[in-house]
């Protein structure tokens, strides 16, 4: 059951990874319910994220469509690729949509632990370590993930390809 969209003025602190990772799994079904047109997830290798849980596959496919775009950015998609399974095969099916970005130039601590969906809610982690950050849908913390997504996404370039093609 999809729980309701939380209203602007909804924001929530994060003290624990289980409330972190419920976060994305509501921020992630709240998307797919609305039929967002956008959606970001920054972190420096995704180890923490629930992306290969059964739930948020399913969040994913109901949301996905040919209009709209994920955005993935990431030091590395070494644990991505090696731990979350069933993210990888369902962004296989859905490339077209998924985006993967990478910034050479930047470590790991400068990719920012983020979600966004533009318009309905963010999800930051200022402390990776103790998993300390905010589940918000006020508009000024999607400004502020805005501005630091778009500063990002200028430098980087693809990564992670959806297939890999051998000779």
């Amino acid at each position: 059951m999809t729980p309701p969209v939380p209203d602007r003025d909804h924001v929530a602190a994060i003290t624990t990874r289980g409330e972190f990772q419920e976060a994305i799994r509501r921020s992630l079904a709240w998307a797919a319910s609305v039929g967002s047109p956008e959606i970001f997830l920054f972190d420096a290798d995704f180890v923490d994220w629930p992306l290969g849980e059964r739930a948020v596959i399913e969040s994913l496919s109901s949301w996905a469509h040919s209009r709209r775009r994920l955005t993935l950015m990431a030091y590395s998609f070494d644990s991505l690729a090696s731990r979350q399974t069933r993210f990888v095969e369902w962004r296989r099916q859905w490339a077209h949509v998924v985006q993967c970005r990478h910034d050479a130039e930047l470590e790991a601590e400068q990719i920012p632990t983020l979600l966004l969906v533009p318009g309905l809610v963010s999800v930051q982690l200022v402390d990776r370590i103790h998993h300390r950050g905010t589940h918000s849908s006020q508009a000024i913390d999607e400004v502020t993930c805005r501005e630091r997504i778009d500063a990002l996404l200028q430098r980087s370039t693809e990564a992670f390809p959806a297939t890999t093609l051998g000779l």
